[in-house]
Parts: C-alpha cells; structure tokens; sequence
C-alpha cells in the first residue's frame, strides 16, 4: 500500500494555520526545537532498524517525520538509490512510494529539498523526474496536522525536543484534541512518537533517538501505556557521555527502537563508543537472532508494563526495590508528606531581603532557597518572599494592606507581565504556587531538586522552602528519625532507579520520584529502634545507621552495601 500526503484543504480553522505559518518561519533552531544528530550515529540507527543496502528498499517504506537538514533523510535516500541502481531499476515509479519526509520550517526544507533534487540527478534520473520525486517524498508543514495515510515500514529520526511553553496556545490545544499520550508537561517528541507508531504497519520498526524522560517520568505514563497495549521495546541503547548530537543537550538521550509486535524481550546496550566501525559491530550484534554468550548486550523480558517506569539498567538494584516495594508502604503512605516550595514566576518581585521587604509582617515569610543549604545543614541569608494570600487561601483584599498594596503596585507591570496573571487580572498579584504559611513553622527535611546524591537537610520550622526545594513534613514519623533513613541511601536506591539523570550524572529529587521511597510505618519501629535512631540523630555514626537500617528493612549485607553505593 503507497503512502502519500493528502493535499487536502487545511482540517483545523485559521487561527491554527497562522500558528503553524509562525513556526515555518521562526529562524531560530531553539523554537523548532532542532538538535542534529552525527553522522556515525545516524547510521547506526539505520542499520539497528534494518533499513540497510543487504535489504530490499525500494520495497519497503520510510518515514522521516522532521527531517530538519537531512541528517537521516540523506543517508537514507543515499542507501536506496544504491538498491535501486543494483537493481537497475531508478525510475521514478520504483521510487516514489519508498520515502515520505515532513518538515516544518519553509527554509530548511527548500534547502534540503534542493540537495535532493541534486543527489537524484547525479544518481543518474533525470531533472524532470528529479523534481517530481522531491514533490513526492518531501512535505512542508506540521507533522502533527497533516493527513498522511497509508502505513510504514520505517518511520526513523530524530524529533524535535519543543517545550510546551515555546507552543503557541491555540496549536497546542489542537494537539491535545489529536493525541492522548500528551501528559502532564510532556514534551512534543511524545506525539510525534504517538503518530509515528501509529503509521507502522505489523512488524514495521520506529528507531528515533531523544530524551529518555518519558520512560520514566510522569509526563511519559500515557505514552509507556500507549506501547505496552500495541507494540515492543525490541533496543534501547542508552547514549549518555557519547556526543551523539553536534550540539551539547542537558538532558541524557537515548536511541530506541520499537516495533509494532507482540514481543516483549528487549536488548539493551549502554554508551557505546562514537566509532564507525564499533556501531557497524554493535547493530549487528542487537540484530542477530541468537546473542554471542559473551555479549555486553543485556537482554531483559517485559520492559513496558503499563504506565510503569522503564527500568534499563541497575536490575539488581530494581530487584532489591521491587522487594522493597513489596513489603513497605510508600512515604506519603507511611504518613509522611511530600511538597514543592512556592514558584512566583517573578522573583525579582516578590522575593527581596526579609528585613528590606517594605510590607506588613503577616505579608512576608522568611524563604529559604537553594543557595541556603550548605554542607548538610541550613544557613538562612535572609530572604523573604511576599505573601499575597490570605489563611483562607484566598488573595488579601489589598485595600486592607496599603503597605503590600503600594509595593505590589510599584511592580506591577513586572507582575501583571506573567502568563498566569494575563489569564487572571483580577488577580494579577498572585504568585504561581499558593502560600501555605503554616508551612513556615513546621520541621521539615529539604532536599534540593538536583543533586549528585540526597541531600536531605532538618529545618526546624522557621522557613518557607523556595521553588527548587522538595520537602517532606510528617505527623506520625520523628523528623530526626525520618531523616537519618532518607540519609542511609534508601532515597539515592529508589530516585536513581525511577529518575533521569541530568549531564554530569546529577539526579532529580523531585516529589513524583520522591514520593516512590519505601519506609516502614512509625508505629511498626521499635521502643529500641527508635532510640538507635534517636542515637544516630547526635552521633551521626554512619556505621551504626547501616545496621539500623538493615535491621529496619530486613537487608543483606550486601543489600546495604548496594544502597550504599559500594557495589
């Protein structure tokens, strides 16, 4: 069955059409979200999906769905005119079904698709043919709107890493009208991997390499559900360290590719040499029916289960959690909870020092941030963040507070600038996050969003955390207690499990990982525990909490020495 773009009149109004028209024009790469991918790893990505000059190309048919400057849409193209001259076939009608590519920024596509027209002509078709063939394979637009029918044997590439925020508004409820894995912050490589899996035919192939965050994040629950019901994780190869862009990213990316199967083993390889001929080994290796016994290619049944995170590497680590998991309630339901401080979304607004903030005193709050958290423990530099709510948690009348009143209009339009205040002007003066002033006065652990290791720090209830500060308040557990577990590696075992690691190898504290750490219930630990624990609070003794724990959690020594990191 060809596959074809249908050059239908537009499905969406005009407002949309004007926001695609302003993506196709922007100049900037950021606001395409483009990243180009080298040409060794383009390659690999080629061969490990099966799309090679040993295979019958010009019957299958390749899908390039933001093929940007041609990184693999050339290649490709280069690997079929191959077949086709072996065949002795370069004739327009033997390549036209092969290849369907979209783009949508108008100079980058009419760059490559001279670049084509040229590589076919050298090839040996003629200019008129030429021509006729780039019309075919290549589309100008939105990958997310057009009508493509028929279905693929390949759809390979590298999607583009777009926030939601860089999204025009009206585009973006329009996507979310198209596409259900579209979750929570998720980015817009998770429709464009949506769409693509949905235009495999049975057995075709997607290898497209990206961020690894949705395979383990919240943002990725409805597109790790979305393969788990129809399709395979048949490898993953996990690129951190391996400059596979010409561009540095922050977040680690890894190359996948999934098939339209009911197969559930996965093959999975991590930070692979940048070598030509050490990926030509590799693909052939993750593509051979029977692994070598001395492989360094794991390979692991049921990866996608459901919305569950994708775990793909540490699997003694996910054995001992999955124990763990089994045995021990969660945090939040040992009585424990977790937040995150307030965002504003206009710090050089609402946030000042605390003795300078010219406001009444039940309109500020001490605020402690990052920076204040230094080797273990809090030291407070005297900021403090403006309160614009009420304990109702309604805004204040700010007639009823002239002081806040003549400091908020004196920032107003810094305020009044922010996407939630547009959306409300009435209250123009809120901050993102509302204020929960109790908060300030309750012991609490902090723990900074992204660390190398937990740092999980006592505040004696005098401060309110900050943006970029997590923190667990507890009425049932001893906070003291509750810290020196956190601190005896059971939070590193679960966050590094289910996290992604940011470049540097720093994990994310944040709360939905947060909110995976096991613990027992305070009413099951012991009279004698708790003194132990108490004990460890003054000492801090690290030999004495490993026992504790152990003991506390049933753990093996070499358990304990996982959870340690010494394994």
């Amino acid at each position: 069955m060809s596959a074809s773009f249908q050059h239908l009149a537009p499905p969406a109004p005009c407002p949309i059409s004007e926001a695609v028209e302003l993506l196709a024009v922007s100049s900037g790469v950021e606001e395409r979200g483009a990243v180009y991918t080298k040409r060794e790893v383009v390659d690999f990505m080629l061969d490990l999906a099966g799309y090679t000059v040993e295979s019958q190309l010009t019957q299958m048919r390749l899908l390039e769905p933001s093929f940007g400057s041609g990184d693999f849409l050339l290649p490709a193209i280069d690997r079929l005119l191959s077949v086709a001259k072996k065949n002795g076939d370069l004739s327009y009608s033997c390549l036209q079904p092969a290849i369907r590519a979209v783009e949508i920024h108008r100079a980058t596509y009419e760059q490559v698709r001279s670049t084509v027209i040229e590589r076919l002509t050298c090839s040996g078709l003629n200019q008129n043919d030429a021509i006729r063939l780039s019309e075919a394979w290549l589309h100008q637009g939105d990958f997310l709107i057009e009508e493509i029918s028929g279905q693929f044997t390949h759809v390979i590439g590298n999607p583009p890493y777009v926030r939601q925020e860089n999204i025009p508004d009206i585009l973006m409820t329009e996507y979310r009208q198209r596409y259900k894995t579209i979750y929570d912050r998720a980015d817009i490589y998770v429709p464009f991997i949506e769409k693509s899996l949905n235009l495999l035919e049975i057995g075709g192939e997607l290898s497209f390499i990206c961020s690894d965050r949705w395979m383990k994040n919240k943002y990725g629950e409805k597109l790790r559900s979305f393969i788990s019901d129809g399709y395979n994780l048949k490898i993953y190869v996990d690129m951190v360290d391996t400059d596979a862009f010409h561009d540095e990213v922050s977040a680690y990316p890894g190359i996948v590719v999934i098939e339209k199967s009911r197969e559930v083993t996965t093959r999975v390889f991590r930070r692979p040499l940048l070598d030509a001929s050490f990926l030509s080994r590799l693909a052939t290796e993750l593509t051979a029916k029977k692994l070598p016994k001395k492989s360094d290619i794991r390979e692991i049944a049921k990866v996608a289960s459901g919305a569950t995170p994708w775990v793909l590497d540490s699997f003694d680590e996910l054995a001992l959690a999955r124990r763990l998991e089994a045995n021990f309630p969660t945090l939040e339901g040992a009585g424990c909870k977790v937040g995150i401080g307030v965002a504003t979304g206009a710090d050089g607004a609402f946030i000042g020092n605390y003795e300078d903030l010219d406001v009444e005193p039940s309109r500020k709050l001490p605020l402690v941030m990052t920076r204040d958290i230094l080797e273990g423990h809090v030291s407070w530099r005297g900021k403090g963040i403006v309160n614009p709510f009420a304990d109702d948690g309604k805004l204040v009348n700010l007639e009823d507070f002239p002081k806040l009143r003549s400091y908020l209009e004196e920032r107003k339009q810094q305020i009044s600038g922010r996407h939630i205040a547009e959306k409300n002007p009435r209250g123009w003066y809120r901050t993102i996050d509302r204020i929960y002033p109790e908060l300030t006065n309750r012991e609490k652990l902090l723990i900074p969003d992204i660390k190398g290791d937990a740092s999980i720090v006592y505040e004696k209830g005098n401060l309110y955390p900050h943006h970029n500060l997590y923190y667990i308040v507890s009425e049932e557990w001893d906070i003291h207690a509750l810290q020196a577990v956190m601190k005896s590696g059971i939070a590193r075992l679960f966050v590094s499990l289910y996290c992604t690691r940011m470049r540097g190898g720093y994990l994310r504290f944040q709360a939905q990982y947060l909110r995976k750490i096991r613990i027992p219930k305070w009413s099951t630990v012991t009279s004698e525990m708790r003194s132990r624990l108490a004990k460890y609070a003054e000492t801090k003794d690290k030999h004495d909490l490993n026992e504790i724990v152990a003991e506390l959690y049933g753990l093996t020594p070499d358990e304990m020495n996982m959870i340690e990191g010494k394994n």
